[in-house]
This record gives structure tokens, C-alpha cells and sequence, in this order.
């Protein structure tokens, strides 16, 4: 292993990508202290300190950057939700459909649009966060300290830049790094944030107020969790698939038999992604409309984290999701086209629709067990944050994503090992991951 760590630093280009990375992380952390102009960031951390709730889950997706009312507080946030937005208009749209079937050029327009409408979600979101965060009052002090007039707009121009640039950042790390850019953003947001936790974790210990054994559990838990998790990740259902012997001069070609390898996760981490995209919305109506009731108590209670209706709807979420990332990102009728043209064939499985009808099936059965891992392990750990109080780096979903992402970036520094024939970090098996 030490020795696979030392060769990444012998190939120049992956040297290169990796320092290139790190240095975006650095410049995406120092943005996450730069304050906003009017809000004081000590009772708007007061504030969130009152227990584990969806705007604690929105700061943890953000690196703090939250609570600190930086100017990256929104995260990377409103464009994954304009790239779902898109996504399930392009089922719908017959435009974008054209544009998804038109390879580098439509994906290039398609991702101009993401990016105007990451701009309107962006502005929409920083208004209502805006409008919120006038509402605070910490001990009788307003997180606020200027004309109100004057904030908002302010707020508004200062965290729409503050997003946009976030995934300007996102989108040089995809093309100049390693890994998805968008997802490591999300990453370092996370982990950024365990010295804190562990060091909290730690004083509580010291102080009497946490027991040990209930530490050693959590942790033995997280273990099981990242354990379980690349399990799953790595797991595959084999299709056997037979190619004929063809005579080309005096050569005998193919006669071979491989496999089909179908993923029990194709999707990967995008599904808990996009679902926590989703639970975000009801958030940012709240922040909307401070002064109504009946919406802050159903955020924040109905759907607080851990509780039965949240997690309900976010599982639900989490395997609707699975399924339509799965069919975006594998086609069964293209994969039978390009078999059959090759002279390749299942055996006892007819060529051409019974192929495609067949790979969907497994496709479609595999899929769900994989979906269902993922959601409960995104829910279930909840029941413990809730009861014993724990940070939120303790969550399923944190760890799920970090897990997640870490496979995904390790899969493309092994592919970089293996071009220029350096042994990669697993000896009798790659790391299989899929991107974004």
C-alpha cells in the first residue's frame, strides 16, 4: 500500500492532478470563513446549536459554511437540484431528449442550461436565507446588524456569487483534477468538519457527559457502516456472455467467453445526493415564510431528521432515485444492439429484444436490494443521532457520501496507475466505481 501511495507521485500527470485538487480544496475552505457582510456568525451558531435539524444537515452538506454565514454558505446545492430538475425534465421534454442523444455537443447545452438555472436556484434560495436569517435573535441580539433594506439584496448578489463560484470550482476539479469535481466538493464539506466532532466527542467523554461504551458503539457502527458500504459498492451480478469463432485468413478469432458485469449500485452516492437535495426544499420554503406557523413547525418537526415522516419520504426518495440514475446511466437495448453486432449472445437467450428485456430484468431485480441497503443505512443511523445526540459526521448519509466519493476518486488514481503499468491499490481485484 505505501509503496502504491509513493508511485502516484512518480507518474506527472497524476501528480500534477492531485496537487491541483488539494489546491482547490484550499481555496474552496478559505472561501468557507470569508463572512458575509451584515450577519453576525456567532448568534447564527448559536441559533443551529438547539439540536439536530435540517438546517444542521444543510450546514454539515456546506462544511459549516452555514452557520458561519460565509459567502459559500449555499454549498454546491442549488446545482445539484438544477441537475435533477433537468434530468427529469429531459424524460419529459422533447428538446432535451434530442439534446441527450446528440453526445459531446448536447451535453455541452445541457450543461449551459444547468448552470442558468443553478443561478435562479442560487438567487432564490439566498433571498430566503436572507429573510431567515433577519428572523434570528440569540439571547435578545439579532444575527443581523444592518438595514434591512440594504441586506437582502446584498446577501442575495453576495451568496448567488458565492454558489456560482463554488461550482466553478466543482467543474475545474472535473476537468483538471481527479475525481467528480461536484461530489468532492461535497466531500470536503464533510469530513471538514470531523476534527471538530471528534474533538467535541472527546471533551464529552472527559467531562462525564457522554459514556464511553456509547462512543465505542457509534464508532464500531461507522466501521461496519464504510465495511458494508464498499461491500455493496463493489458487488456484481455476472451475465455470461458467449462469442463465436470466426475465421479471419488463417486466424481463428474470438470463440471466448465473457461477462456482462451488472452493479447491485450503479448509481453509485448520486441517489443520496439528489434525495438530500430534495429534503432540502421544504428548508428553503421556510426560510421564505418565517412568520408562518404551521410551515416551521412541520419543518421543523415533521420533517426533522430521524423523525418518521422524514425518513419515510427520504428512503422513498433514495430507491426512486436509484432506479432512474440506473436507467439514465445503463441501457439494456443499447448494450444488446452492440452484442449483437459482435456476434455475442447469452446463452439460452435469444439475440436482440429478448437480450435487452432479459438484462433489464436483472437490472431491475438487483437494483432494488442495492437501493434498499442504501436507504436504510442513510435512515436507520438517525435513530442514534436522535437518541444519543451525536454530531452529525456520526449520520449514514455523511458517511455514505465520503465513502462513496473516497471509491469513486481511488477508482480513477488506480486507472492512472494501471495505464502506466503500476500495481494498484487492491492486487486481485480493482476498485469499481461510477461517476457522476
Amino acid at each position: 500500500m505505501l509503496q502504491t501511495f509513493a508511485d502516484i507521485f512518480k507518474v506527472e500527470e497524476l501528480r500534477k492532478r492531485i496537487f491541483f485538487t488539494l489546491a482547490i480544496f484550499v481555496v474552496y475552505r478559505i472561501g468557507g470563513h470569508i463572512p458575509t457582510p451584515g450577519v453576525d456568525a456567532s448568534v447564527l451558531t448559536a441559533f443551529l446549536a438547539g439540536g439536530n435539524n435540517i438546517f444542521g444537515l444543510l450546514d454539515m452538506f456546506a462544511g459549516g459554511a452555514f452557520a458561519r454565514a460565509t459567502i459559500f454558505a449555499l454549498g454546491i446545492m442549488p446545482y445539484i437540484s438544477a441537475s435533477i430538475m433537468l434530468q427529469l425534465l429531459g424524460a419529459v421534454v422533447p428538446y432535451l431528449q434530442r439534446l441527450q442523444r446528440e453526445g459531446e455537443t448536447g451535453r455541452r447545452k445541457i450543461t449551459q442550461y444547468t448552470r442558468y438555472l443553478t443561478v435562479a436556484i442560487a438567487a432564490a434560495q439566498s433571498y430566503g436565507m436572507a429573510i431567515f436569517m433577519t428572523t434570528i435573535q440569540s439571547n435578545g441580539v439579532s444575527a443581523v446588524y444592518m438595514d434591512t433594506t440594504a441586506f437582502i439584496p446584498l446577501t442575495v448578489i453576495t451568496l448567488t456569487a458565492g454558489c456560482i463560484f463554488v461550482m466553478w470550482l466543482g467543474e475545474k476539479i472535473t476537468e483538471h483534477g481527479v475525481g467528480n469535481g461536484i461530489s468532492l466538493i461535497i466531500f470536503i464539506g464533510i469530513i471538514a468538519r470531523f476534527p471538530d466532532a471528534i474533538i467535541e466527542e472527546a471533551l464529552l467523554i472527559f467531562n462525564g457527559s457522554r459514556q464511553l461504551w456509547l462512543t465505542l458503539v457509534m464508532v464500531a457502527m461507522m466501521l461496519a457502516t464504510i465495511a458494508a458500504v464498499v461491500l455493496i459498492t463493489r458487488a456484481q451480478r455476472r451475465i455470461p456472455v458467449q462469442y463465436p469463432r470466426r475465421v479471419v485468413g488463417r486466424r481463428v478469432m474470438g470463440g471466448a467467453q465473457t461477462f456482462l458485469p451488472l452493479s447491485v449500485n450503479s448509481a453509485g452516492v448520486i441517489p443520496i445526493i439528489f434525495a438530500q437535495s430534495i429534503m432540502f426544499l421544504p428548508a428553503t420554503v421556510a426560510q421564505l415564510f418565517p412568520n408562518v406557523e404551521w410551515i416551521q413547525n412541520f419543518v421543523l418537526d415533521s420533517l426533522e431528521p430521524g423523525s418518521l415522516v422524514y425518513s419515510i419520504i427520504y428512503g422513498v426518495i433514495i430507491v426512486g432515485f436509484a432506479y432512474m440514475y440506473t436507467a439514465i446511466v445503463f441501457n439494456p437495448t443499447e448494450i444488446a444492439e452492440n452484442m449483437r453486432k459482435n456476434g455475442g449472445y447469452i446463452p439460452g437467450v435469444r439475440p436482440g429484444k429478448n437480450t435487452s428485456e432479459y438484462v433489464e430484468r436483472i437490472l431491475v431485480r438487483i437494483t432494488l436490494p442495492g437501493a434498499l441497503f442504501f436507504a436504510a443505512i442513510a435512515i436507520l443511523p438517525w435513530v442514534l443521532v436522535s437518541t444519543a445526540n451525536v454530531n452529525y459526521f456520526f449520520g449514514g448519509t455523511g458517511l455514505l457520501i465520503v465513502v462513496g466519493v473516497a471509491l469513486d476518486t481511488l477508482q480513477q488514481i488506480e486507472s492512472h496507475l494501471m495505464m502506466r503499468h503500476y500495481e494498484g491499490f487492491m492486487k486481485k481485484g480493482k476498485i469499481r466505481g461510477r461517476s457522476m
